[in-house]
């Protein structure tokens, strides 16, 4: 059974930085593509970023283009989420979520095609 914890979290305030890690267990982490996902207050989930199995492939939500950086370590079995110039609207708790069965070269963009979750990590952005 396959388990991610994710951390990183906190309070900062607003042009800062925050670096979330994602760490899987329980399974072969080079294997599942990952993605981060964020559910803001009152608000749905979102898609954030998300890495294929080899890391050749990546995709970011527009809104955090430029600013926010997805990358792995399969030898770590770790995914993070590095996040620059962060705003108050980024404010949200993060999620990690790792899909098996991907190809290679593949990533994905919905919640749905994930088929395990971390437990979320909160991050608050002040004005």
């Amino acid at each position: 059974q396959v388990q991610l914890v994710d951390s990183g979290g906190g309070l900062v305030q607003a042009g800062g930085s925050l670096r979330l890690s994602c760490a899987a267990s329980g399974g072969t982490f080079s294997r599942y593509a990952m993605g981060w996902f964020r559910q803001p207050p009152g608000k749905e989930r979102e898609f954030v970023a998300a890495i294929s199995r080899s890391g050749s492939s990546i995709g970011y939500a527009d809104s955090v283009k430029g600013r926010f950086t997805i990358s792995r370590d399969n030898a770590k079995n770790t995914v993070y989420l590095q996040m620059n110039s962060l705003k108050p609207e980024d404010t949200a708790v993060y999620h990690c979520a790792g899909r098996t069965g991907s190809n290679t070269h593949s990533y994905y963009t919905k919640g749905g095609d994930y088929d395990f979750w971390g437990q979320g990590t909160q991050v608050t952005v002040s004005s």
